[in-house]
């Protein structure tokens, strides 16, 4: 082993770092009473911001309020407590509404917390199996869709508080019914609900505009609460549509586990994994990239799932990172895990001390909290600069946003994903380029043994016994067609060929096959064929699929293999001019 691989071998994490908690990590560090002050003020701003949103998400995603304080409250603690980053606030997220909603609409609450549960423990499967790496794969055009569509069903399923609509019936899931649905109830648009949902939207700018440090959403919330009170205002509440809220969390008890059960969420529970995976780790992302700290993705999956069945058990809903309370986390200063940690025992401490202030606030103010979330969510510059960026991330974008919104959140997920796959091989295909060219074996002195493998100079003498290939780029299956051609287009018979890999950084079985079945039509011709500058993980591809001596000759520098490529021409020629003399 070399000295290099060595270190590299030594600078990698073990599989213990891997998973170990942040929060262990900050306390072998060094952690004080000045870092527990700084991250219990971090804290309680997120808890500021996470008390109205917690509410508003759980209302929109067709379960009661508690749930989504209780989502925070056992969810976040366990986030911030096992979790991979420094910095991620786990919570009820708007992405998951949609789903959530669905899922309450087919199985109930009890099939929600059982889909929840089960999610948890996927995800606890893909963090234990190290795959969290491979979520980084998701096209930048693919998130950037789904996250506009996310935010266009969110603002869609606001409307009918936002106007204090009264529906004909029970409010439709998909989108395009649930517009028409509106549009049939708009005369019962309620003025009251209007005043106060643009009133609390025109505070949350304001407070944003002139006083960014304060709490927007929770000065909205509190002045709508205050004014319909005050008021007498004919507007729904959470007192007078759910009841209130209680004041304890409830005792932990396990969902209907049956086998018909567990059948009939199991596709739902796969979506939450695939969703929340995504979510938590871009959220770390996020913080990764605000603070230049690094968090560990496999940490942080396994506290997802684990957070996602402790929150199941309190009757909690799905939880992941989310992206807005863990920017504001960074920005208020936090120095680790504790102030996530706090946010959640802050929240719970409102639950104890002021749930029943809760009952007066008006489902308006919670669904205007929503709109300018979903607003500010849908990367509206994003969306446009990859329209305009090239014909492809514009097709994945558009696909990914279009079955968000009109079908289904995985489907828009998972086609997106083979899109972009399908558009990033496409355009390495394209990169592939097959040159021939006569090399410079009599180079200068100075020029130093590395321009000998890669200079090329077409006005030098061609030799026609002969030919030199290079092949530059991932030689991968997309391309195999297209190097096979070029290498077929043959129009001389040499004695001999010689191809330089030194410009290819991979190859596949495919394009291994492909230099095999190269190498036999020549070996069939009588022309030998040489390999020249292959890297050791292309040498071992080509010798496992049968390119191998004595058909095939390997040598580290090109002008070592055109050298005894043409030894072995001259050599073959003096053989014919004996053979011919009398």
């Amino acid at each position: 082993m070399t000295a290099r691989a060595q270190s590299a071998r030594a600078t990698e994490p073990t599989l213990v770092e891997l998973f170990t908690p942040k929060f262990l990590t900050v306390l072998r560090e060094g952690y004080g009473l000045n870092d527990f002050k700084v991250d219990f003020v971090a804290g309680l701003t997120v808890a500021i911001v996470a008390l109205p949103l917690s509410m508003a998400i759980a209302i929109a995603s067709g379960v009661t309020p508690d749930r989504g304080l209780y989502t925070a409250i056992v969810g976040g603690f366990v986030v911030s407590a096992l979790g991979g980053s420094r910095f991620q606030i786990g919570g009820p997220a708007g992405a998951f509404i949609v789903l959530v909603a669905a899922t309450v609409a087919q199985h109930g609450v009890e099939g929600l917390l059982l889909a929840t549960m089960l999610s948890g423990l996927i995800l606890l499967a893909v963090g234990a199996l190290r795959l969290g790496a491979f979520i980084k794969y998701i096209p930048y055009p693919v998130t950037v869709g789904f996250t506009a569509g996310i935010a266009v069903i969110i603002f869609a399923s606001q409307i009918k508080d936002l106007l204090g609509l009264t529906l004909a019936g029970k409010e439709p899931g998909p989108f395009l019914p649930k517009l028409q649905a509106i549009w049939h109830a708009l005369p019962t648009v309620s003025p009251a609900a209007v005043g106060v949902a643009g009133g609390a939207i025109l505070v949350i700018l304001a407070v944003r505009r002139w006083r960014p440090h304060w709490p927007a959403m929770l000065i909205a919330v509190g002045l709508a609460a205050v004014a319909a009170v005050a008021l007498h205002l004919p507007i729904a509440t959470i007192g007078s549509q759910f009841g209130g809220i209680p004041r304890a969390l409830p005792a932990p008890r396990l969902p209907d586990l049956s086998i018909a059960k567990v059948t009939a969420v199991l596709p739902a529970a796969f979506s939450f994994a695939l969703l929340g995976s995504i979510e938590s780790l871009l959220s770390a992302v996020v913080a990764d990239s605000m603070s230049g700290r690094r968090h560990r993705s496999n940490a942080e999956l396994v506290a997802q799932g684990a957070a996602n069945i402790a929150s199941a058990l309190f009757g909690g809903i799905c939880v992941t990172g989310t992206i807005a309370r863990t920017a504001t986390n960074v920005r208020a200063g936090a120095r680790g895990p504790i102030a996530g940690m706090t946010h959640s025992v802050l929240l719970l401490g409102f639950m104890l001390v002021a749930a029943p202030l809760a009952s007066y606030i008006p489902l308006a103010a919670l669904a205007a909290v929503l709109a300018v979330v979903a607003w500010n969510m849908a990367e509206k510059d994003e969306f446009a600069s990859l329209l305009r960026a090239s014909r492809g991330d514009a097709v994945v974008l558009l696909a990914t946003f279009l079955l968000v919104v009109f079908r289904d959140l995985t489907e828009g997920i998972l086609v997106g994903f083979g899109l972009g796959a399908l558009l990033f091989l496409h355009r390495m295909a394209r990169a592939v380029e097959v040159e021939q060219a006569t090399p410079i074996i009599e180079a200068d002195a100075a020029d130093g043994p590395r321009s000998q493998r890669t200079r090329y100079d077409a006005a030098l003498a061609t030799d026609r016994d002969v030919i030199v290939y290079r092949i530059s780029g991932a030689f991968f299956f997309g391309a195999a067609a297209a190097v096979g051609a070029a290498l077929d287009r043959i129009g001389e018979h040499p004695k001999a060929y010689v191809i330089d890999f030194s410009a290819a950084p991979l190859i596949d079985s495919t394009a291994a096959a492909t230099i095999e079945g190269f190498a036999r039509k020549a070996h069939r011709n009588g022309a030998a064929v040489y390999i020249a500058g292959a890297r050791p993980s292309v040498r071992r591809a080509l010798l496992s699929h049968g390119v191998r001596p004595p058909h095939v000759r390997f040598r580290t520098e090109l002008g070592d293999a055109v050298a005894a490529a043409r030894r072995r021409a001259a050599g073959e020629a003096e053989a014919a001019v004996e053979a011919a003399l009398p």
